[in-house]
């Protein structure tokens, strides 16, 4: 039978079994304990902090946003951030504030054309890859284990193999978004913010 991707039940019994806890057969709310509604709870945090860094597999470009009825560009609950394009806004500073966007210079909510931005979303654990999977899983381990059990002798063995995980993810990130120095975001939006000078002057 080949290998999948790790699953949410794996993920939380990887994390039982780092505070020395017995496996769970299901994630039913109505069979689960205090562990679990913890393991879950921190799995889903460490999983929104890692995902809002942003990635390239929750990172997407030049994504129009428009406003509603209202002249309000409303947000999604799974976006974790929004860079609005310098394209945009050479004279207006646009910002992300709660889950709308906010015409920061002229103080309002208010905005009456559709926006190019980059967007981080935040994705459900099916659609994650395994190297941000196995990170999120680890990091997560250790932080149930620092609240739960905190021992050192653990707490270091986890670090070392967050750490791995971490680079496992940065080694899969750098493969799969093909980089070259146009696709650093800050890169990008300092050419971009050059050539709205260029244009304008």
């Amino acid at each position: 039978m080949p290998l999948a991707n790790t699953t949410k039940l794996e993920a939380i019994n990887t994390m039982m079994s780092a505070i020395g806890e017995a496996p769970v057969n299901t994630l039913d709310a109505s069979s689960q304990t205090q562990d679990v509604i913890m393991a879950k709870s921190i799995l889903d945090e460490v999983s929104r902090e890692v995902q809002s860094a942003g990635w390239h597999f929750n990172r997407e470009y030049e994504v129009s946003l428009s406003p509603n009825t209202s002249n309000e560009i409303l947000l999604s609950e799974n976006v974790a951030r929004v860079d609005v394009e310098p394209v945009n806004s050479s004279t207006t500073q646009y910002i992300q504030r709660g889950q709308k966007i906010y015409n920061k210079t002229d103080k309002t909510f208010t905005i009456s054309d559709a926006l190019k931005c980059t967007v981080v979303y935040l994705l459900d654990w099916t659609d994650l890859p395994q190297a941000a999977r196995q990170y999120i899983m680890i990091r997560a381990a250790r932080k149930l284990q620092d609240r739960v059990v905190g021992s050192g002798k653990h707490h270091d063995f986890n670090q070392m193999d967050e750490y791995q995980s971490l680079v496992t993810l940065r080694e899969a990130e750098s493969d799969n978004a093909d980089y070259t120095i146009f696709d650093n975001y800050d890169v990008k939006r300092t050419i971009d913010r050059g050539n709205v000078r260029n244009r304008i002057s």
